[in-house]
């Protein structure tokens, strides 16, 4: 199977206005009520398990492809993560080998077999996850998420060419001190009024 992020349907999802690589979202996820969770009880195994048939990984690579193939979306724990790689190995669907002090996980072919058979079921794991990050990308958050990136780009773009000991730099940063200040005075009033 492909290691390319188009085969989880979410390639077109985020655009290149998306905050790069979600790592703002991983960090800084907004409180907000969520329909429901990325992943319902037992899950998240199918998708973990789909990721080390894609290439063999060690539990961090795990993470990290998860973190990213989600957009930043969804950051796993290595709560979640690692005691998942144990139970799939203890099932016989992955094997760990040691390799440069990590443990890296292979698929193996009744690994390979439970995808196969439940392919199904996960084409609905991995829909419901597409409906759910095209939710937090899209609309409103859409264009936040587009604005942020342009910002981001004009300060960090211009400040690179400059050099860091450039004057702009420092009434950059005081204008994006005032822009925080007004944006948390938007919050602080919509909670007054809400």
């Amino acid at each position: 199977m492909s290691g390319c992020h188009d085969d989880w349907g979410l390639g077109g999802v985020f655009g290149a206005g998306f905050w790069p690589g979600g790592a703002f979202w991983a960090r800084g996820r907004p409180r907000r009520r969520r329909r429901h969770q990325m992943f319902e009880s037992g899950e998240v195994k199918y998708v973990i398990l789909r990721l080390v048939r894609e290439k063999p990984r060690h539990g961090y690579e795990v993470m990290k492809a998860l973190e990213e193939r989600l957009g930043g979306v969804y950051s796993a724990s290595a709560g979640t993560v690692y005691p998942t790689l144990q139970m799939l190995e203890d099932q016989g669907y992955i094997r760990g080998v040691e390799a440069e002090g990590r443990r890296v996980y292979h698929i193996t072919p009744e690994g390979e077999r439970l995808l196969d058979e439940r392919r199904d079921e996960i084409e609905d794991i991995f829909e419901r996850v597409r409906e759910t990050v095209r939710d937090f990308a899209g609309g409103a958050m859409g264009e936040l998420n587009a604005a942020f990136a342009e910002v981001a780009t004009k300060a960090y773009k211009n400040a690179f060419r400059r050099g860091p000991g450039h004057p702009g730099i420092r009434a950059v940063a005081e204008i994006l001190r005032r822009a925080a200040r007004e944006i948390e005075q938007t919050w602080e009033a919509d909670a007054r009024e809400g």
